[in-house]
């Protein structure tokens, strides 16, 4: 007969891995202070496992098909009506999909998704939303602030996992939201909510619940203090999409970035505006990144980036200034700092540029964060500006990125970058030379300059200037 017993570990928040007693440090992440007691049902005896001839048990659920007797539910996408979350989730929900939002406390998480599930609602689809956080008349105070929620749009306040799919299996939504996962708890597990355990649990039933019955289901989660997805990563690779909500709190742009996405493009930017009434989409993010620009101010430069299917142009900041540390500091916001490393590195020993004993500060206004290498030109020169206290020529944008020898190679979607660069009526874009010659004479005719080192793009830039001046 089967016995059940308790034992008490230590599970690491950050990872899941379990040590028999607490330690300050976890031995698998070296995360620090992450060790929680946790208390687990074992089950011992001679049934406790239950194994049939083959080895495996007697299996049951869905058999194998041809793949091209699948029907396809890509024309089955469900809209939110907003343009910008939409274009994120690559043209609305899939049926079927889990999709994880994550981001800061405060930044407007839970505002986006209850105007998702209200238009969604309003549409005629039923959708249950289900909090876990607040009770049902904190959000209805948030629905009427917005006002939205007159569609069939049912709320659930619960923190139990088995309450939320019970619910689930009597409304029958075409949509279910699970705010945050964080909270949710499955008796699955005797771990406390939010522990990688728990997390894994519910994200499983909710996987499991999504996949059988067809319908999306989003979930929102916390962030670490670094800025990371808190929970175990396999959360991440568990859901089928996975979103960060961010910016500057003093800002009132909000940016949706997706990480993740089985049915669109990954790196896929929404651009939404913090207002008294909630978050609404910005048709023309180009505009809104460079609204406050001074083009008379030295240290700034304009990139072109492309973030999934769009183009957009955001201002890059750089100040420098004489340092009295033994070794100058370099604080990069908006990019990775050992991206700003390098691109110094190369400014100080292929061009001679006397930048080894400044502080350099380089920003990307906007709360935006950029990963795309075609960042590097703008940041240089955006540096050799500030140090020579010069703005660059008027009109003048840039995207490339910058080899350890100073030259300049070119970065994809030139032309889509040229066009968007005339558009705001920019008058020069400058990039690395392109070896594909057909590619070279479109974006050419585009209004693209092509620059083979970063010597003779600062030249482009800062035509006015001797190039043979002191620094």
């Amino acid at each position: 007969m089967a016995r059940t017993r308790t034992k008490t570990v230590y599970e690491c928040s950050e990872c899941g891995s379990t040590a028999p007693r607490w330690e300050g440090q976890c031995r698998r992440c070296d995360a620090w202070n992450t060790l929680k007691e946790v208390t687990k049902t074992l089950s011992t005896g001679s049934n406790s496992r239950v194994v049939s001839s083959s080895g495996i048990g007697n299996a049951s659920g869905s058999p194998a098909v041809l793949i091209s007797e699948i029907s396809s539910e890509a024309s089955a996408r469900i809209p939110f009506g907003d343009p910008e979350l939409d274009r994120v989730f690559g043209g609305g929900a899939v049926p079927g999909s889990v999709t994880l939002l994550a981001g800061d406390p405060g930044i407007g998480k839970s505002t986006l998704i209850l105007q998702a599930s209200a238009s969604v609602a309003d549409q005629g689809a039923s959708v249950l939303y289900s909090t876990g956080e607040e009770s049902g008349a904190q959000v209805k105070m948030r629905a009427e602030r917005l006002g939205v929620g007159s569609g069939d749009l049912y709320l659930q306040s619960t923190n139990k996992l088995e309450d939320v799919l019970a619910e689930a299996e009597r409304v029958k939504p075409s949509l279910m939201v699970v705010d945050s996962i964080q909270t949710v708890t499955s008796a699955a597990s005797d771990s406390l909510a939010g522990t990688p355990s728990q997390i894994q649990a519910c994200a499983g039933y909710l996987t499991e619940f999504a996949k059988k019955n067809s319908v999306p289901v989003i979930v929102t989660g916390h962030v670490t203090k670094d800025g990371g997805i808190a929970g175990p990563k396999l959360l991440e690779h568990a859901v089928d999409v996975v979103m960060h909500l961010g910016g500057e709190s003093t800002s009132g742009l909000r940016l949706l970035q997706g990480s993740k996405n089985r049915y669109g493009a990954t790196n896929e930017l929404g651009v939404f505006e913090m207002r008294s009434d909630g978050l609404k989409g910005v048709g023309d993010p180009s505009k809104a990144f460079l609204a406050h620009r001074r083009s008379s101010a030295p240290g700034s430069a304009i990139a072109s980036l492309v973030e999934g299917t769009r183009s957009i142009t955001v201002e890059v900041q750089a100040l420098t200034s004489p340092s009295n540390l033994p070794t100058p500091r370099r604080v990069a916001t908006g990019i990775e700092t050992s991206r700003l490393h390098l691109i110094i590195a190369v400014l100080a020993r292929r061009l001679r540029v006397p930048v080894s004993d400044q502080d350099v500060i380089v920003n990307i206004p906007g709360g935006l964060r950029v990963s795309e290498t075609a960042i590097d030109l703008p940041i240089a020169l955006a540096i050799v500006s500030s140090l020579r206290d010069t703005p660059l020529n008027e009109g003048v944008a840039a995207a490339a990125e910058i080899g350890l020898g100073g030259e300049l190679r070119p970065v994809q979607q030139g032309e889509r970058r040229a066009r968007e660069s005339a558009r705001l009526g920019l008058t020069t874009l400058m990039l690395g030379r392109q070896p594909d010659k057909e590619a070279h004479a479109r974006e050419k005719s585009a209004g693209a300059l092509h620059c083979d080192m970063l010597s003779d793009a600062i030249s482009e830039a800062m035509a006015g200037e001797s190039d043979k001046r002191s620094w």
